[in-house]
């Protein structure tokens, strides 16, 4: 009953504070907090006691009747796998920071945000934890709620628009991923809407007589294929899909930006792993080479953008788009260092930029502006909150010993890499890629360059207070991952490799077709320089 303590803790901490007034501002702080501490302190045994080597594909597995009516048959069903007990670990870790982190700046209905703040951490354990697929909408649609009110009460000028803007791209996206979901459901027989069943029926239907009502064709493949995907995609967010998450970064308040960018962009990825290619391989195998490209596109763009913004939260908002391009390289790749890496990437993602958007929030506590130009010179000022933030800037642009060298030379390893039976560019995958680390590097550098380093332009900026005890104490933990995964990855990429197998067993039919596609055209190519049409058949597919 691990996974069910988890999704039920943070609910049923927000039921005091239900019972609380308003004016109880610290004692609802504290609740929040302690309750999130407990959270993460439950989710633990999840590290310690997930043993890679025992042959399941799913752990801490528990089971429940749910909806159970004709036609219909759902399960309350939970387990996690390597990518889902990392991703879990994430958000308990991240929670209490974030709630630390809104100590000082959430100053009207408190309790209101607490509540929700618990909410959001219930939906999105859920969403890594369930294994059975209804579920699994379930709680990826209710993530909607509480961010919704984060960003449409507690945000900016401009929340509203943001708020409308997040919750439109994500609907859309999530409405028809459920229209496929219950396509899938009905031409798998109905039994139930178990996960890894569904991708072992999905295997039957296309190994079906063409004849058989059951068979799944490659049509009706790629609309469910592109149906899922195109949900996970906004999620991520892919370019060009990306549209809408500068806006709510900027919109909405610190620990909601931190939760948004640390943890809610991670379920796009992970829909990618557990969901998108395992279900439905041969399409995934076709539009791969698609996917590398959009991947690099976004980071080579969402790099430039970066450069040319002259807000401190939008910059690093950018900073995503090319950073979650990364690791969907990685799990486009295909092989084993490439899918780790990208897992790993989301992982560093969290941490790092988590981080950041903490202390963007301090700036902004002590300045109120976000303003770039307005800051200069302040590192004599802030001498500790500079070095924090060079700290984690050099971890967002990989250094080496930092968490994000490991995810990001993973990733671009796998994508040079990539299966020659499905991509024919990773060389150029891999060069791109590379590229959007070095302009990483650039528009990361100018930013401490611009905000600390340089004249002190504003006489009001020589009075600014250093960090906070209580802002150093949640900054600590962060600084630490940060060593901790670059210096000591093997611990986090053994309790990958079990699932990393999985998914390249369930993605290798896919493989085998792009293989078989790719004969089919040569083999056609060859017969028409020949001058022999019959050479290479009659032209159908394989």
């Amino acid at each position: 009953m691990l996974l069910t303590a988890l999704i039920v803790l943070p609910l049923l901490g927000a039921i005091p504070l239900l019972l609380v007034r308003d004016g109880n501002a610290r004692e609802i702080k504290v609740w929040a907090i302690m309750v999130s501490l407990v959270t993460f302190l439950v989710s633990l045994p999840l590290w310690f006691n997930y043993d890679p080597d025992s042959g399941e594909l799913y752990q801490f597995v528990e089971h429940h009747r749910w909806i159970h009516l004709q036609g219909l048959r759902a399960n309350f069903s939970l387990g996690v796998d390597g990518f889902a007990t990392l991703l879990i670990l994430l958000t308990t870790f991240i929670m209490p920071i974030a709630l630390l982190g809104s100590w000082n700046y959430i100053k009207e209905r408190q309790k209101e945000f607490y509540i929700a703040m618990l909410g959001l951490e219930a939906a999105m354990i859920g969403v890594f934890a369930a294994t059975d697929l209804l579920l699994f909408y379930v709680f990826f649609e209710a993530s909607l709620i509480p961010m919704y009110l984060l960003i449409g009460i507690w945000g900016g000028e401009n929340r509203i628009y943001a708020t409308t803007k997040f919750v439109l791209y994500t609907v859309f996206g999530s409405l028809l991923m459920f229209v496929a979901i219950l396509f899938v459901y009905h031409k798998t027989g109905g039994a139930h809407f178990g996960i890894a069943h569904l991708a072992e029926a999905l295997q039957r239907c296309r190994e079906a007589d063409p004849l058989d009502p059951s068979h799944l064709t490659l049509g009706q493949e790629i609309w469910c294929f592109w149906a899922f995907a195109l949900a996970f995609a906004i999620k991520i967010p892919l370019f060009p899909l990306h549209t809408w998450l500068p806006d709510a970064h900027v919109e909405a308040p610190t620990p909601g930006s931190v939760i948004l960018a640390s943890v809610l962009l991670k379920m796009g990825g992970y829909g990618f792993l557990r969901l998108v290619v395992p279900f439905f391989p041969h399409a995934a195998a076709l539009y791969a080479p698609f996917f590398m490209w959009l991947s690099v596109t976004g980071i080579v763009y969402g790099s430039l953008m970066a450069f040319a913004q002259q807000d401190v939260k939008k910059l690093i908002a950018y900073s995503s788009v090319a950073h979650m391009g990364t690791c969907l390289l990685g799990i486009f790749s295909y092989n084993a260092i490439g899918i780790q890496g990208g897992a790993y990437q989301m992982l560093n993602h969290g941490i790092s930029t988590g981080a950041l958007f903490l202390l963007a929030g301090m700036l902004y506590e002590r300045t109120h502006t976000r303003m770039i130009d307005y800051y200069g010179g302040i590192a004599k000022v802030v001498p500790v909150m500079t070095v924090c933030f060079v700290v984690v800037t050099l971890s967002s642009i990989g250094l080496p010993l930092t968490n994000g060298f490991v995810g990001e030379f993973s990733a671009l390893l796998g994508a040079f890499l990539a299966q020659k039976d499905v991509h024919s560019c990773g060389v150029w995958y891999a060069a791109l890629g590379g590229l959007g680390v070095i302009l990483g590097a650039v528009y990361m550098l100018s930013l401490v360059k611009r905000v600390f380093y340089g004249k002190v332009l504003r006489q009001s900026n020589e009075r600014l207070a250093d960090l906070s005890p209580r802002e150093l104490g949640l900054l600590l933990p962060l600084l630490a991952m940060i060593f901790v995964m670059g210096l000591q990855p093997s611990p986090f990429f053994r309790r990958m490799e079990p699932a990393v197998r999985q998914f390249l067993t369930y993605a290798q039919p896919g493989v085998d077709f792009a293989k078989a596609r790719k004969l089919h055209a040569h083999g056609t190519a060859l017969a028409r320089g020949s001058g022999n049409p019959d050479a290479s058949g009659t032209g159908r597919e394989p």
